[in-house]
């Protein structure tokens, strides 16, 4: 992997990027205060997005999509993130998680069959690994299991912590076929949330990404066909490294986007917030939270453009190990980190008004945490970057 990738930005991506952040602005930026109060999500927003152009972004054509790269996407989630960070997290679970990872790794039939519908909105989509027992652990502690019936597998287990959960039409699911091969056994599927045995346990009430449905998820004797099987058979490994570090390249782009937005309404609150006669920008210890918050935010940008930029290319069934493991769990240890330290700032610099719960920073702060916790927590990741470089 070259050292020093040059990365550069397309009037083509420069575009589509515009147009999603006017769009998010516009469209998805009046939604947010709803959304974090009651939890809601909207239930013809995936359609609306898809109106303009903006799901189905790596999809050939042939499906309805744009036939663009991840770097291109990671834009949109970028500029989603910065004005609805909770449509950012549902709309990627759907598009990365489970759309492209269908694209990548599933065969013909079942791109045909759902990839048009995660396209145009009609399906919303999401990824079952996370389990009660097991998060860090996710691949060795996994106890869901997957046994063939004949043409259909039986899957029985709980999945926790489940973006769009609720309110997903798709799901790709890993469950364990060989338990007794531990990581080695696991396999993905597709499953419809109307097979039989499958179950939405409960909504979890969250207190950041407020909107962005998360859930429980059961599977009791459910019946999947044989033919929804990703790949093949205790194969799902590959699957799983290979869409972690897309995972995480993608979701530091949400970062950017949410450091951008704590910058701006830190300068705003600055410019107009007067104390002791002058507005508080003129003081130096503003001053210079304003400027770390910049550098923050320009550092996590270059570093995780960087990331996405090594991530476009990366071959089915790649990742899970070597330089791209280090850079993307790297790229997303900083963002979120940096990212917290700006939102920290933040409300900081907004005082009193920066602890009510309606604010704007307040959302954000709320929000930021995942970022240290979602697609492997800081301290897994600490773990894959120091474990490659002991390598010999």
């Amino acid at each position: 992997m070259d050292a020093f990738p040059k990365i550069e930005i397309t009037a083509d991506q420069r575009q589509i990027f515009e147009q999603a952040d006017r769009f998010a602005r516009e469209q998805l930026h009046p939604l947010q205060e709803r959304m974090d109060n009651e939890e809601w999500w909207p239930a013809d927003l995936m359609k609306k997005i898809a109106g303009v152009g903006l799901t189905g972004i790596t999809a050939p054509e042939k499906w309805g999509g744009a036939d663009l790269d991840l770097f291109t996407s990671s834009l949109v989630a970028q500029a989603f993130g910065k004005w609805n960070p909770a449509v950012a997290l549902s709309w990627g679970a759907s598009e990365n998680l489970c759309m492209n990872n269908i694209l990548r790794n599933a065969s013909e039939e079942l791109k045909d069959r759902y990839l048009p519908g995660l396209i145009n909105g009609s399906l919303m989509g999401a990824l079952a690994l996370t389990e009660p027992g097991a998060g860090s652990d996710a691949l060795s502690g996994m106890r869901t299991t997957a046994r063939r019936e004949g043409d259909h597998y039986i899957l029985n287990g709980t999945k926790i912590f489940i973006t769009n959960g609720p309110i997903a039409d798709v799901i790709l699911v890993y469950a364990k076929t060989t338990p007794e091969q531990g990581a080695k056994g696991i396999s993905a599927f597709v499953v419809e949330k109307g097979f039989p045995g499958f179950s939405v346990a409960q909504k979890l009430v969250k207190m950041g990404w407020r909107g962005s449905q998360t859930g429980e998820l059961v599977f009791n004797d459910c019946r999947v066909p044989a033919a929804n099987l990703v790949g093949t058979e205790n194969a799902g490994v590959s699957i799983v490294m290979s869409g972690l570090n897309l995972e995480r390249a993608y979701f530091a782009t949400i970062a950017v986007g949410m450091a951008e937005r704590a910058l701006d309404l830190s300068l705003d609150y600055a410019r107009t917030r007067r104390q002791f006669g002058k507005a508080i920008g003129e003081f130096q210890m503003i001053q210079a939270k304003l400027a770390d918050m910049y550098v923050g935010l320009e550092s996590i940008r270059s570093f995780v453009y960087r990331a996405v930029a090594a991530a476009n290319d990366l071959e089915t069934g790649g990742g899970g190990r070597g330089e791209i493991h280090k850079l993307t769990a790297a790229a997303l240890l900083h963002a979120g980190k940096t990212c917290m330290q700006i939102l920290d700032d933040a409300v900081q610099i907004h005082g009193g008004s920066g602890l009510m719960w309606e604010m704007e920073i307040n959302r954000l702060y709320r929000a930021g945490k995942l970022l240290e916790i979602g697609g492997g927590t800081n301290e897994v990741r600490r773990i894959i970057i120091s474990g490659e470089l002991l390598k010999a």
